[in-house]
C-alpha cells in the first residue's frame, strides 16, 4: 500500500500496546535494526505486527560507514534478509565509525573529513546500498570537538551523495548542538544542504553536559524539543518542502500520550510547508 509519511516516532517496546493501536495520519515508526537480527521470536513478531499497522523505518548505528574497514559482511547479510522481511519505507545510517579491527566501540565515532575519508565512506556506502538493493539515507553527525578537516560538512555530504546515489538524513538537532558546540552558524548549514537529497529528517532533545566547563551541549535524546530546533525544522521545510520527519526519544520517557502530542508538532509544520509530504511505498 502506499501511505504517505508525515512525522513518526522512535518505536519503545513498552509502549506497543499503544503504538499498535494509534491511527494519527502520516505517523511511522523508526526502529535499530540491531536489535530485530534475529531468525523468529517474541521480538521479530512484534515487529511485523507493528509493520501491519504502520510504515517503518530501520535506523542502523552499528555498519561504521567512516571505519578503515568495509562494513561486516555477517550483518550486511543479516540486515538485508530484514529488509526483505518488514519491507521498510526508510533505511538509513550514521556517517560514523565504530569499529576498528576486533575492537567495537558502541558509539558513534568522528570521521575526519578528508579526501581519503571521503573515497572511503563513498565505498563503504555503496557496499551497504548494494547489498540492501536500495539507497541509504545518511544522517549527519553531532559534533563535540574541532577536527582537521579538508572539507566543510555541507560539500563532504553533498559530494558523498554524487558519488554514491545515496540520499541524506538532516538531524535537525544535530546541527544546532555542532553549531554550537563549535561557533557555527546553525541556519547557514540548514539554508546550504541540497533540498534534492534529504530523504528523512530528524528531530530530538538535548542538554547541557554535565560539566558546565565545558560550555557543550550534548545529544541526549532525553528531553522535549527545544524551540530553536523547531524553527530550524521550520526553516529545512518551507525551503525543502516536508520530508518523513521522526521525532527522537531514547531517555526519560513520557508517557506515550505526550509523545504523540510533541510528535504532533512536528506533522503541523509539516503540513505548513510548501509542498505535499513524499508518498512512499509501505
Amino acid at each position: 500500500m502506499t501511505r504517505a509519511l508525515g512525522a513518526g516516532l522512535g518505536f519503545k517496546p513498552e509502549f506497543a500496546e499503544d503504538a499498535l493501536a494509534a491511527r494519527d495520519p502520516g505517523l511511522w515508526f523508526e526502529v535499530h535494526p540491531e536489535n530485530y537480527l534475529v531468525a523468529g521470536g517474541p521480538r521479530l513478531a512484534l515487529l511485523e505486527a507493528l509493520r501491519a499497522t504502520h510504515p517503518l523505518s530501520l535506523h542502523g548505528v552499528s555498519a561504521s560507514l567512516g571505519g578503515a574497514a568495509p562494513p561486516d559482511a555477517d550483518h550486511l547479510r543479516r540486515l538485508a534478509a530484514l529488509v526483505d522481511r518488514v519491507a521498510p519505507a526508510l533505511v538509513s545510517e550514521h556517517l560514523a565509525w565504530s569499529r576498528a579491527g576486533a575492537a567495537y566501540a558502541p558509539d558513534l565515532l568522528p570521521v575526519p573529513r578528508t579526501t581519503e575519508a571521503l573515497r572511503r565512506v563513498v565505498a563503504n556506502v555503496s557496499r551497504l546500498q548494494d547489498a540492501l538493493r536500495r539507497p541509504v539515507a545518511i544522517e549527519n553527525p553531532s559534533h563535540y570537538l574541532r577536527l582537521d578537516h579538508a572539507w566543510g560538512e555541507v560539500d563532504f555530504l553533498h559530494e558523498l551523495v554524487r558519488r554514491s546515489g545515496c540520499g541524506l538524513l538532516v538531524d535537525v538537532n544535530n546541527v544546532f548542538v555542532s553549531a554550537s558546540n563549535l561557533g557555527l552558524d546553525a541556519a547557514a548549514w540548514i539554508d546550504a544542504i541540497d533540498g534534492d537529497a534529504v530523504m528523512e529528517i530528524h528531530v530530538a532533545g538535548h542538554r547541557p553536559d554535565a560539566d558546565p566547563s565545558t560550555g557543550l551541549l550534548i545529544d541526549s535524546h532525553d528531553a522535549p524539543v527545544a524551540a530553536p530546533v523547531w524553527a530550524l525544522l521550520e526553516r529545512l521545510t518551507a525551503r525543502i518542502g516536508p520530508r518523513p520527519t521522526l521525532l527522537e526519544r531514547d531517555g526519560h520517557l513520557p508517557p506515550f500520550a505526550e509523545l504523540i502530542a510533541e510528535r504532533g508538532r512536528a506533522q503541523s509544520v509539516l503540513a505548513a510547508a510548501p509542498r505535499l509530504a513524499l508518498e512512499v511505498t509501505a
